[in-house]
């Protein structure tokens, strides 16, 4: 029996369970969408259906158009995921090229220090973190988010990037030096177009945590000025009546941006993601 043959029903095992975990992982957000466009009976009525002539209706995005401030909440959103992003790719990469590169007395304690930032959630600071935002004046601003959203992206940045520096050739570095170029062009116009994958894989495993997370924006922005998608998709949210049109149309069009960055990126991602796992 050749090996192909032998490792068919291997094959075909690893599909299925894969195929499996994608319906289950789709499922929800099939369902919002699909019920976004229905009518409230409906929604109730045969929730599994799609949305037929008699059963379509767009209430639910006519109301969170017209109702709910959506469109400044989607900007809030969005300013504060870029801006996060930013900072997160930025100080990341150049926390890993320093923790790669370079050799020095508590190296190793560093790394291990920033690991420590991915196994203890960020919540479990929230009463400090709320004093120090109170203490510094930032509680109800974007700033804050900013800030805390920053710090939280960091240690799972640094640990991915730091590990695809090191397989960055260090003749390709030294030739860089022999030439003149400083250790901040090297770093810009050498090292981070050949770790772009795993700038892609950093970016979307940080950007979908900040975009729909609730807590933070809940505890630091409450503000109308400052609700984000998530925050501001809880108006439609009543103690006896609660609009599930607009509550699933809101969580629609909060789906887009995620979807659109993966579709973007997705090349990207998958490269970033199996790159290390074939020498």
């Amino acid at each position: 029996m050749s090996t192909a043959t032998r490792s068919l029903p291997r094959t075909i095992g690893a599909h299925a369970i894969l195929l499996t975990y994608t319906a289950i992982a789709l499922f929800p957000v099939v369902i919002v969408i699909v019920n976004s466009f229905k009518s409230r009976a409906a929604i109730f009525g045969a929730p599994l259906t799609p949305p037929t002539p008699k059963t379509f209706d767009l209430i639910g995005y006519t109301t969170v158009i017209g109702q709910g401030d959506f469109i400044h909440y989607f900007q809030n959103s969005l300013v504060v995921t870029v801006a996060s992003l930013f900072f997160v790719l930025l100080f990341g990469a150049m926390a890993a090229f320093a923790l790669s590169e370079y050799r020095f007395r508590g190296n190793s304690l560093m790394g291990l220090y920033l690991a420590l930032g991915i196994m203890i959630p960020i919540r479990l600071a929230t009463v400090a973190i709320l004093q120090l935002m109170v203490a510094s004046g930032l509680v109800n601003t974007l700033t804050a988010l900013i800030l805390v959203y920053t710090a939280q992206g960091l240690p799972l940045a640094v640990f991915i990037l730091s590990e695809f520096m090191k397989q960055v050739s260090d003749d390709l570095k030294n030739a860089g030096r022999i030439d003149g170029l400083s250790e901040y062009t090297i770093f810009f116009r050498l090292v981070l177009p050949l770790v772009r994958p795993s700038m892609a894989t950093v970016a979307v495993f940080t950007m979908i945590p900040i975009w729909n997370d609730l807590w933070f924006p809940l505890i630091l922005a409450p503000s109308e000025e400052t609700k984000t998608v998530t925050l501001g998709a809880q108006l439609f949210l009543g103690q006896f009546v609660t609009n599930w049109n607009a509550i699933l149309a809101a969580l629609s069009l909060a789906i887009m941006p995620v979807l659109i960055l993966y579709v973007i990126f997705s090349r990207q991602l998958i490269r970033g993601i199996t790159s290390g796992a074939v020498k």
